[in-house]
Order: C-alpha cells, then structure tokens, then sequence
C-alpha cells in the first residue's frame, strides 16, 4: 500500500468491536490514568529539583557513594562548627583584655559612655558623626546572648577604632579630647598588631571551613539529584510493566480482522496527520523489524501484518481520528467518559510502543 499524503481524504474510522465489556474499559482506562498521574508527578518532582538546583549529571550509580559521603561529613560538621566558636571566643577573649588596658588609662573617661549631645549642647553632633560608639556600647554587645553579638574579633576591633575616629573628627586637632583619642588609637593598633596573626590564621581556617561546606551543600543536592534519578528510572520500569501488561490483555480480547475491516484500515491510514502516521508506522516497524518507516513513500503490506499489529494500528486510527484531545459539550457523560478510556487506552499503546522502538 503507498502511504501518501492525503490531507484532502474523506474516510472515516470505522468503529473497533471489541469483546470488552464496558466494565473492562473503564478499569484498564482508570489503571492507565493511574499510572500516567503517578509518572506525571515524579517529572514534576524531577523538574522542580532542576529549576531551584544544579542541572549536573551524575549516574545513579555513585549516587549512593555521594550520599554516604555527605553523611560523613555531616557527622563532623557540628563538632567542627563548636571547635571554630571556640577559637573565635578566645580571640575575642584576648582582645578584651586588650580594651580593658586601654580602657584603664587615665585618659579614657571620655570614651567610657555615649556622648552627651544634650549636656554639652552638640547640636550638630549627629550630623557630623554617622554612627556613634563607646565602649560601654562595645561592652553590651561583647555580652550579648540575643544572637546580636559580635561574630569576629575584627568586629570589635573596628568599633574601638570608630570611638576614637569619631573624637578626632569631631574634635579638632588642637582638641584635648582629639589628642587623647589619637593616643589611645595608636596604642590599641599597636596592641591589635600583636594579635592580628592569630586572626588571620583564623580567618584563613574559616575560609577553608566555608568552601568544605559548599562542598558539603553541593554533595547534599547531588544525593538528592542521584536519589531523584534513581526513584524516577524505577517508576519508569514499573510503568513499562504494567503498560505491556495491559497492552497485551486488550490485544487478547481482539477478534480476528476481517478483509473489509483490513481495507478500511489501510483507507483510513493514508488520512491521517502527518505527525499521526509517523506513529503509526513505528507501531508496524516495532512488530516488523525488517519495515523501515524512514523513506519518503512507504509501501505497507496490510496483509502481512500480524493480527496484533493490526488491532494496534486500528486502536490509533480510531484514537487520531475519532477521539481529539479535547472536551466536546454535545458528549453525553457517559459516552464521553467511555471514550476517553479509549483514547487513553489507544495512546498508551502507541507511547509504549514507541518508547520501546527508540530502544
């Protein structure tokens, strides 16, 4: 039979009979719409990971290795994350000692407590300083259990150091209180230099701490990608299963085609979409392996197709021509209930059996 383009045609599909009772169809509809609804929501769950995670491939394979490793370093995370707190609280410790010197010099009084703007008539005071310190500002933050405390000893190096800048800009050079506060900066940078390898070793581990941590984030989306992966190839297994298991229970209710009912079919081929009889080709190329569906013209043999492969190309025929993708009021409930079981049924046969040409 030459298979040609025929969008002009006016054949009909003929109704298929089946020895299915309406029964039958309703429930090998509704197991078919089961497992496409349970397929439909592992890819949601597969596109979802990849819209807000990494879209590297990794074969299930190490999935489990990747896993394991990640749990690993999780166990050593919150140990390592205390040991860290702990170095930091002795830093900060050490500065304290630090301010306590400085604040124990005999010219720190003006520096102990916020500046009295009201009292001393500083008017313009807070237009000139952006941001006001003291230690006594430093010190309750220094003991701060709210969460709002410093994280780094820098931190608090930096808010002494604000103290004092803030003397010397506001103050004049000439000022008591802009000599005092340059003094005291000067000795509290030559104490901050002191310590300041000690911080910087520490900084250096917390880099290094950071970027194993993104390593660990990023094992963590791996697994979940592997685990992912994985769940979804073994959905897609069960769903071939019991796809070819209920392709093969409809195929066993199908009579014997007749001879009319062979050159309706070959007819109602050639009117189909283009898109439609590709599919239907590779149906026939699935059943007959020597069919090649690649050419421009194609010649079928409607009489030297197996019964099987019939009733398959009849189900599609009758699912692409009678039953479209779409809601029609003039249906009545049941009629359209029971045809879209059918076109469900149809489609499934048609998906299996391209998914396992492509195989």
């Amino acid at each position: 039979m030459g298979i040609v383009d025929a969008s002009n045609s006016k054949v009909k599909a003929e109704p298929i009979y089946l020895d299915l009772k309406g029964d039958e169809v309703v429930d090998i509809g509704q197991r078919v719409e089961s497992m496409f609804t349970k397929l439909e929501q592992t890819l949601n769950k597969v596109e979802q990971f990849y819209s807000t995670h990494s879209k590297k491939q990794l074969a299930t394979s190490k999935g489990s290795s990747i896993l394991a490793s990640y749990r690993r370093r999780q166990q050593h995370a919150t140990h390592r994350e205390s040991i860290a707190a702990k170095r930091m609280q002795e830093l900060i410790r050490q500065f304290g000692t630090i301010i306590r010197q400085i604040t124990q010099h005999k010219w720190a009084g003006p520096f102990m407590q916020p500046v009295d703007v009201v009292g001393l008539g500083l008017h313009d005071y807070y237009e000139v300083i952006e941001k006001p310190m003291d230690f006594s500002t430093i010190k309750n933050k220094m003991e701060s259990k709210d969460g709002g405390g410093y994280k780094s000893v820098r931190e608090i190096y930096a808010d002494v150091r604000l103290i004092f800048k803030n003397a010397m800009i506001y103050n004049d050079e000439r000022n008591d209180v802009h000599v005092m506060a340059k003094t005291l900066l000067g000795k509290v940078d030559e104490k901050w230099l002191q310590l300041l390898p000690k911080v910087d070793e520490e900084e250096k581990i917390q880099r290094e701490e950071e970027a194993e941590a993104e390593i660990d984030m990023q094992l963590a989306q791996n697994a979940t990608h592997a685990k992912i992966v994985k769940d979804l190839n073994i959905e897609i297994e069960e769903f071939d299963r019991n796809l070819e298991e209920l392709r093969n229970q409809v195929l066993q209710k199908c009579r014997k085609m007749s001879t009319e009912e062979k050159k309706k079919l070959s007819a109602a081929l050639t009117s189909l979409s283009p898109e439609d009889l590709d599919k239907a080709l590779l149906i026939v190329s699935h059943d007959n392996p020597s069919f090649h569906a690649t050419s421009q013209e194609v010649d079928l043999d409607i009489d030297a197709l197996s019964e099987s492969t019939l009733w398959k190309l009849k189900f599609f025929v009758k699912s692409a021509m009678q039953f479209p993708r779409k809601s029609s009021a003039s249906m009545g409930g049941n009629n359209q209930q029971n045809n879209s079981n059918k076109r469900k049924i149809c489609d499934a046969l048609a998906m299996s059996t391209q998914k396992r040409s492509k195989k």
